[in-house]
């Protein structure tokens, strides 16, 4: 389902696509079919794979005998290219700088940062009184607390306003369901406090209360915010409850410290209440109700309220209002509306506020003066196909901002602007130890036409040289919901497979909001089909125009991508050679009929609510994957799931590769590889997560004869 989350773990590391690493004489597991009928809105729907479904935690032992042996049938198919694996494993890694520092980061008194060490999976969190990080104060160390964990995640790192306490969370088991602590900085000492299934947390001024959300144990709705009395273990004070099935809540604070938010969120639909930080025992109020289509987002600055909205501005705008009264009679244009330009987000600091803007489908950072209003600029860009956007600034009075910029050829660059000269100076890129020559790689940003004359863009690269004559194989990504734009970034690994001749394309589909609020509303609800269609014509434009062909074309995307690549392969299976679908959202009736299921009565409003509504059944049966296999020839697949998914049950995966193995009608081969040990973003280590990458790369370049 939700696939946001997917999209930062997952989709950065340009996962690759299929043919079969080597044959194999072993057989694939066949599921059993135990038929099982659903009767709704007037139809008998008979699902022979329901039984794949673990009732009982994931403890089922005929379904873990089931998935390990499709695991074994994966290895087997490695074959002889196991080597392979290997080798490009070596080859990533020997670009990335396993011993290495981040750029550290103001806050309070102290500079922030962490390190990696090499041999070592996770960071250690550091902080210095110095911004060149001389004698750290060593905060974690997150290879110490993994011991013992297949899996370690952290999260809500939050240091208290006066530096003497950290917040911070963690999951052991990938399903994002995280335990929050407190570390009493001072003594080094952990204090009795645990907060479990916490989402989002914000510290009070004097440090005696944390506020903080709290997801449902089973939906895993975020609908509670709490406030807890720091040092303490007895019941924490339910201050926020969300009723509303559509909706989650979180907490959050203006970057002057001054005023809380409690934001409640639907994907159409936000309502904001707010408190004064130096009454955090008081009672929240609210800005504005909610109301269906209006989505709205709010801070605080130097006494006024400033609240982004679509209010009369589909790519949305800002207003101002004031302390008093911050109701909608009182907002007034401060950032008016522009049709061309969609406002991503707006912030502030003490004399300048930077907006986050998207137009044609770049992104750029303009810079306010607040004090003596001179007139807003925009931070210059040297490239034409690129992604930008604000890095973590959490000082409020500060003379200059960090932004990250990349290309698909230029590394992951951190720079530093300042607010008084405007100028940008770079502070740190990303180093790649075995070298790396920019001036031998291309990148484009090209447009195809949609079916319904709609021009898509897609951002691609290639190693210089490469041919344009249809030969040239190609891995393409897509996403394609939730209103997610796919930039075009950088990653080392990509040049495993550019360096062997492969291009790497995305596809900007409709779902996205690479083009504005237009184009995500034009991929959602009851105009999905448009995101399957494009990637489709993407496809067909790129074998047309000779970038690839179509025994050359592997695809990739997971969660909602993964969604998007068992749609294409129902409908044009033709088009390509290999599909990789990662955690994906393909038994879309199964699980949107299933309000016991975490996420599903929250994405209604993103997909439709088929269980209540025949005209949202009959429109989302048309493209959900799963019921939309047929007897025809299918691409080779490999089909990758997790376990410990909180956001798409493994068995999704699991029921789609039994029954496109039962209908299909060629010798292709699908493999299922499950992830035992870990949830919807794979492994928590970096060394394990680049061995997965490895992986699946090698199952791509051989798909189309590349083995060394």
């Amino acid at each position: 389902m939700k696939g946001l989350f997917f999209v930062a773990a997952f989709a950065l590391c340009a996962f690759a696509g299929t043919v079969v690493f080597a044959q194999t004489d072993m057989k694939p597991p066949v599921a059993k079919k135990e038929p099982k009928v659903l009767k709704i809105h007037g139809y008998e729907i008979t699902d022979n794979y329901a039984w794949l479904r673990d009732r009982n935690e994931k403890k089922n032992p005929e379904i873990i005998k089931y998935l390990e042996a499709e695991n074994a049938y994966t290895e087997a198919n490695i074959g002889k290219n196991k080597g392979f694996v290997d080798s490009l494993y070596k080859e990533m890694l020997g670009r990335i700088k396993q011993t290495d520092m981040s750029v550290p980061y103001k806050l309070g008194e102290y500079w922030y940062f962490n390190t990696t060490e090499e041999g070592k999976q996770y960071p250690r969190y550091l902080r210095s009184r110095t911004k060149d990080g001389a004698d750290p104060e060593l905060l974690l160390d997150q290879n110490v607390l993994a011991e013992g964990y297949k899996y370690f995640a952290i999260s809500n790192f939050d240091p208290s306003d006066d530096g003497n306490m950290l917040a911070f969370s963690t999951d052991t088991t990938g399903y994002r369901q995280y335990t929050l602590q407190i570390k009493d900085l001072k003594t080094g000492k952990m204090l009795p406090d645990k907060m479990e299934r916490v989402t989002s947390m914000e510290w009070s001024p004097d440090g005696k209360y944390i506020f903080y959300g709290q997801e449902d144990p089973v939906s895993k709705r975020t609908d509670k915010i709490f406030r807890h009395t720091v040092g303490t273990t007895s019941a924490d004070e339910l201050i926020f409850e969300e009723a509303d099935l559509l909706y989650n809540v979180g907490i959050g604070r203006s970057r002057d410290k001054k005023m809380y938010f409690i934001g409640s969120y639907a994907k159409t639909s936000n309502e904001f209440w707010y408190l004064p930080a130096e009454t955090p025992t008081g009672k929240f109020k609210m800005i504005s109700k909610r109301r269906e289509g209006h989505e709205y987002s709010a801070d605080f600055n130097n006494g006024e309220f400033y609240i982004r909205t679509n209010k009369d501005a589909e790519n949305f705008k800002v207003v101002r209002a004031p302390l008093n009264d911050p109701s909608e009679k009182n907002w007034v244009d401060f950032v008016p509306y522009k049709p061309e330009i969609k406002i991503e987000d707006i912030s502030f600091f003490k004399d300048h506020a930077v907006v986050s803007e998207l137009e044609n489908g770049l992104e750029y950072l303009r810079v306010m003066d607040m004090k003596t209003r001179r007139a807003s600029v925009r931070i210059p860009t040297e490239e034409s196909v690129y992604t930008m956007g604000l890095g973590f600034n959490p000082e409020y009075d500060t003379d200059a901002i960090r932004y990250g910029y990349s290309s698909m050829i230029t590394p992951q660059s951190t720079y530093e602007f300042d607010l008084k000269t405007r100028k940008s100076t770079l502070i740190k890129q990303q180093e790649i130890p075995s070298g790396y020559d920019k001036s031998q790689y291309e990148t484009a940003r090209l447009w195809a036409v949609a079916r319904d004359g709609v021009k898509v863009p897609i951002s691609i690269m290639w190693k210089k040289g490469t041919k344009l004559d249809g030969k040239a194989p190609m891995l393409l990504y897509a996403y394609g919901s939730y209103g997610a734009s796919m930039t075009p970034n950088f990653s080392t690994a990509r040049l495993s497979l550019v360096d062997r001749g492969m291009m790497y394309a995305i596809a900007h589909i409709r779902g996205g909001s690479e083009l504005g609020e237009k184009w995500r509303q034009d991929g959602r609800m009851f105009k999905k089909m448009n995101t399957f269609n494009d990637f489709v014509d993407c496809s067909k434009w790129l074998v047309d125009n000779k970038y690839t062909s179509a025994d050359r074309l592997v695809i990739q995307g997971g969660s909602a991508g993964g969604l998007l690549m068992g749609a294409v392969v129902n409908q044009a299976p033709q088009l390509y050679k290999a599909a990789i679908v990662q955690v994906p959202f393909v038994d879309v009736m199964n699980t949107m009929i299933d309000d016991t299921l975490p996420l599903t009565t929250e994405e209604w409003i993103e997909w439709g609510n088929p269980r209540d509504d025949k005209k949202a059944w009959d429109y989302m049966y048309s493209y959900s994957p799963y019921d939309n296999i047929k007897a025809q020839a299918y691409p080779n697949m490999l089909i990758e799931i997790s376990l410990n998914d909180s956001q798409v049950p493994y068995w999704e995966g699991a029921k789609f590769a039994a029954k496109v193995r039962e209908m299909k009608t060629d010798g292709n081969i699908v493999l299922l590889k499950t992830n035992m040990g870990a949830g919807h973003g794979g492994s928590s280590g970096r060394y394990d997560r680049l061995k997965e990458v490895a992986f699946d790369y090698a199952y791509a370049l051989t798909q189309v004869g590349i083995s060394k």
